[in-house]
């Protein structure tokens, strides 16, 4: 499921539009809600935790795996992960090409380390640690970035169910290690401005070939409103259910860089938003000890988006998927 296309308006991860909803007084901030979750993670693998949830006893403290915030990285770490980046990109497509030019489906951060050698873990990125995006460790086009903000190119900004105002970007990414990158399934879910002439697909359902540069309009506009570090515990601490808690976040922050499921998974960066999605979760699953064992398995939905199935398990190997 490689990806495609366009613009990724980054801080348009979504915007918290249900964040007025959340109560007003919060008692715990999101390094609060941090600390708890890691200390009862360790719980969780020292066997101590109230209700008794423990792992096996190879899954410990000394051999569990640490991911890292992206900016937190150490030179050579960032290096080394760009290095794996550019490898996986390079490495030839599992499905037909005829079929699904430049797409890959694996299960990414382990092929990073099977395929290309990577000796880390893949990074996430902290939505709410950067108020200056463009300047960002991940965006700033050093040699130590995943390539810079796309060159300017004069537009009307997104549509992302609002609109979005237009950022210093907008062209193709040409700056830094993953500069001039290409993309080559989609656009099925245009959300740019239609003066920046993104091509459309010649295949109807997006899987025709499509080459064309990968392009970014990063700005600020949500990171210094909706993606707040306060707007981001209000979301976890609203949350009582696994169903809220996907559903707010799925609706108000989701929709991935750009909008299109096609292009997303080409954005090197979408591994990192991925990353602290996965974090975000781990955190609200964690912080509560008391909930720790219903919130790590707990479950919501179907196996086929827009079907009804009553048959649907956390064990389901599977996702089917149906666009209503």
């Amino acid at each position: 499921m490689l990806s495609t296309v366009v613009v990724t308006v980054f801080t348009a991860l979504s915007s918290l539009s249900g964040a007025a909803a959340w109560p007003k007084r919060q008692t715990l901030s999101i390094d609060d809600i941090q600390t708890q979750a890691l200390s009862n993670a360790y719980k969780v693998l020292d066997g101590t935790l109230s209700d008794g949830m423990t792992r096996s006893s190879g899954c410990n403290k000394n051999t569990v795996a640490v991911r890292k915030e992206y900016g937190d990285l150490t030179k050579e770490e960032k290096l080394e992960y760009i290095r794996a980046v550019n490898c996986i990109r390079k490495a030839p497509s599992k499905l037909p090409a005829g079929k699904y030019p430049g797409a890959k489906t694996r299960a990414y951060e382990t092929a990073l380390k099977t395929e290309c050698g990577f000796t880390g873990t893949q990074p996430y990125w902290n939505w709410g640690k950067y108020t200056d995006l463009p300047n960002s460790p991940i965006f700033d086009g050093s040699a130590t970035s995943l390539g810079g903000n796309g060159d300017y190119v004069d537009h009307a900004g997104g549509l992302m169910g609002r609109p979005f105002a237009a950022g210093k970007g907008g062209g193709c990414v040409t700056k830094g290690p993953l500069g001039n990158l290409t993309v080559s399934l989609g656009p099925l879910m245009g959300t740019m401005d239609p003066k920046l002439k993104i091509k459309a697909n010649p295949d109807r359902a997006g899987y025709g070939d499509n080459t064309r540069c990968l392009r970014r309009d990063v700005n600020n506009n949500l990171v210094t409103t909706t993606l707040k570090p306060t707007e981001l515990a209000a979301q976890i601490l609203g949350a009582s259910s696994i169903a809220t808690f996907q559903n707010t976040l799925q609706n108000d922050q989701g929709r991935d860089p750009g909008g299109d499921v096609y292009v997303s998974p080409g954005e090197p960066v979408f591994w990192l938003h991925h990353g602290q999605l996965d974090r975000h979760w781990w955190m609200w699953a964690n912080y509560l000890e008391a909930q720790v064992k219903s919130r790590v398995s707990m479950y919501d939905g179907e196996l086929i988006r827009c079907v009804l199935y009553t048959t649907s398990s956390i064990e389901d190997d599977g996702w089917g998927f149906a666009i209503c």
